[in-house]
């Protein structure tokens, strides 16, 4: 699967989060994540745990030098994470564990993820899957950056494992 991301510092998540309901997005949960970054020679691979047992692995990679980035990425459903982490310690160190509480919003074919990252703080993504023309998935991208008014300025380029690693 393929999407076109951004992830920026927003510090008023309840200004953000009215916004988005405002603007149509549909609330879809709240978790706490726990996502267990391994080194691979390629890419990222995580392990990511959710609150009430549930677990995926994501392997992805994309580009880090821009703020906007496609990122190509595969996911595994995994119904024993404990027994896959065991596993995959077993071949790859761990690099980094990111705990975070995620609300994750829908609108049309974006998630917009509001997170409180621990040892970080708070940040926002917006994630928007490519749909059959590349054009709509950068349309559609632009379209709610426009209207969340987020500045250039605030956007990272940099993975929470990064910016964890870098503290």
């Amino acid at each position: 699967m393929r999407n076109l991301e951004i992830k920026a510092r927003y510090s008023n998540h309840e200004q953000l989060e009215r916004q988005l309901k405002k603007y149509g997005a549909r609330l879809v949960s709240g978790e706490r994540q726990v996502d267990t970054y391994f080194s691979v020679p390629r890419g990222r691979l995580k392990l990511r745990e959710i609150r009430g047992g549930k677990a995926e692995l994501i392997y992805y990679q994309r580009g880090e030098r821009s703020t906007r980035r496609w990122s190509d990425y595969y996911l595994y459903h995994c119904a024993q994470p404990k027994e896959l982490k065991d596993f995959l310690k077993k071949i790859y160190p761990v690099r980094v564990i990111v705990d975070k509480r995620r609300t994750l919003y829908r609108y049309r074919n974006a998630k917009i993820h509001v997170d409180r990252v621990k040892g970080l703080g708070n940040f926002m993504e917006i994630e928007v899957q490519q749909a059959r023309a590349g054009t709509q998935t950068a349309k559609l991208m632009g379209t709610l950056l426009q209207y969340l008014r987020i500045p250039a300025s605030d956007f990272i380029r940099h993975s929470y494992s990064d910016l964890l690693l870098r503290k």
